[in-house]
């Protein structure tokens, strides 16, 4: 990967769109096969309706997976808490908040709530910050009461701001000039004042004066910084001490949800005192477990008419999915032929239409809520490139030398993650945190299949058996409750990022989860 700074403007280092360059295969002769995941990044990296398109969450998911799959050096053990933040990484915060504030982001409809942008240091000593963006709740009467919402995406390497803020749960869209936004009616700050970070450094408009902390980066590095910015936060934001504070994510998060949450509760316990009321975490399409991972997207590919029966039969019978395991060749060559099959398709949705053409127009195309564009990360691309929204949002693009970019090839080398976080997921279902799981049931990267293999490997008791959710009279999805407090729940139509393909299902959702309270399931109910 590219090691450089990924962020701010730069008339000198103007990036352009391109095609992704091919990653050569092993050879036949090869003694260590590519597992799924090298495979699926190695074809989908070259597929035609990829070749011009910059990458996205999902393709760094493929890319990130060949490297750890491929035995690169990522350790792959248990995930290791921090015993301590030093106090010297806690710093005064007063007057920050206002500084903070964004008054108006450019091309912006009137709203009543609201917002704040800016930066956090995490390592005074590294020169490390992160960046945020803060929408309070729509209704300002409910801002003292209603809970404290953190966004984060995956990737590793995805920016919450490009996914989350404008193409998923925030108050805005971007319209396909670039230039302007409409409102999101199923925002989630309607259900909550909601938080979103990008991280690790190198993350979009995050950085670091250090150039060697982009071979740092790894799942725990990710939870530590993650930590410290929440506890110095709630300095600059002290009305949310104390406030119930909720984790959510998708994809990878399905990994940086659990570890920041682990963390957290591990230093309120060592500090004998809730430094962060912390009550529950939601993860959607997420990694979990990774040999479930991996073996529920060939079902899901077969039980969708993807593949045919016969080739998943022969990955079941010749393709070893445990941690570490070698495949054989002829497993390769089965998998090859699966992924030349599939490589036309939106994995990520896989009824969903393609970007046909990455051009801005001149004049905004007329948008809906309710009808993703699948062309949508060029218009976010292009308008948080833009200088005047840089300013208002308080990006210091000063500290980056590239164009701001919704994924970044920052990361030269990513130390650590762990092979499942299910230990974790038990852990805070003894310890009485809210765990819900949710699928969006038309993507095939991280399938509704894989979750509930994933969940079934806990060997949990049901509680409420397997029915549908309602909203508007319509099955939302379906939904099965475990004993110890967790909840699985998939979401209807929706792809990959939930909230953009079924924003009003997503929505209920989320406040049904920050309500501690079932999923409708009868039609006169929502």
């Amino acid at each position: 990967m590219d090691p450089t700074l990924v962020g701010g403007r730069s008339s000198s280092k103007k990036r352009s769109l391109r095609p992704w360059t091919t990653t050569a295969t092993p050879s036949a002769s090869s003694s260590r096969l590519p597992d799924s995941f090298t495979l699926f990044a190695t074809l989908s990296s070259t597929s035609p309706v990829e070749t011009q398109c910059r990458k996205n969450q999902g393709q760094q998911l493929e890319h990130f997976y060949k490297a750890k799959l491929s035995n690169s050096g990522i350790e792959k053990g248990s995930f290791r808490a921090i015993h301590h933040v030093d106090s010297a990484r806690i710093h005064p915060q007063e007057g920050l908040k206002e500084q903070d504030r964004i008054e108006r982001l450019p091309g912006q409809p009137q709203v009543e709530f609201s917002q704040y942008g800016g930066y956090v240091t995490v390592d005074k000593s590294a020169g490390r910050a992160l960046y945020y963006y803060f929408v309070e709740s729509e209704k300002k009467k409910s801002n003292e009461s209603l809970p404290l919402l953190l966004w984060l995406n995956g990737g590793p390497g995805c920016s919450s701001l490009a996914y989350g803020a404008m193409q998923e749960l925030g108050p805005f869209r971007v319209h396909s000039d670039g230039k302007t936004l409409y409102r999101n009616r199923y925002s989630w700050n309607n259900a909550a004042n909601v938080l979103f970070l990008e991280s690790p450094a190198g993350v979009g408009f995050s950085y670091s004066n250090t150039t060697s902390d982009y071979n740092k980066s790894g799942d725990s590095r990710t939870a530590e910084d993650s930590y410290v910015f929440m506890v110095n936060w709630l300095e600059r934001f002290p009305e949310y001490k104390g406030r119930e504070f909720y984790i959510s994510g998708e994809s990878y998060a399905g990994h940086y949800v659990p570890q920041l949450a682990y963390t957290i509760l591990h230093h309120n316990k060592l500090a004998n005192k809730t430094i962060i009321n912390l009550k529950g975490i939601i993860i959607g399409n997420a990694i979990i477990n990774d040999e479930t991972d991996q073996r529920g997207m060939y079902d899901y590919f077969a039980s969708h008419a993807l593949i045919s029966d016969e080739d998943n039969h022969e990955v079941r019978k010749y393709c070893n999915f445990s941690p570490n395991a070698s495949n054989s060749k002829l497993c390769y060559a089965i998998i090859v032929e699966i992924y030349k099959t599939i490589s036309y398709l939106n994995i990520y949705s896989i009824y969903a239409p393609l970007c046909s053409n990455t051009n801005l127009t001149s004049r905004p195309k007329k948008a809906s809520i309710m009808n993703f564009d699948p062309c949508s990360d060029n218009y976010v691309y292009a308008y948080l490139n833009r200088p005047e929204v840089q300013a208002a949002m308080h990006a210091n693009v000063t500290k980056l030398d590239h164009d701001w970019e919704p994924c970044s090839d920052f990361i030269t080398k990513w130390n650590d993650s762990p092979s499942t976080i299910i230990p974790l997921l038990e852990e805070f279902m003894s310890n009485g945190i809210r765990v819900w799981v949710f699928s969006g049931d038309t993507d095939g990267r991280v399938p509704v299949t894989s979750t509930k293999y994933s969940i079934n490997a806990m060997k949990l008791d049901v509680k409420t058996a397997w029915h549908a959710w309602y909203l508007g009279g319509e099955v939302g999805g379906f939904t099965q409750v475990y004993k110890g407090d967790l909840t699985f729940a998939t979401v209807r139509g929706a792809g990959h990022q939930v909230p953009s393909y079924q924003p009003k299902r997503a929505l209920s959702l989320i406040w049904h989860f920050l309500g501690g309270s079932p999923l409708p399931d009868t039609t006169t109910y929502d």
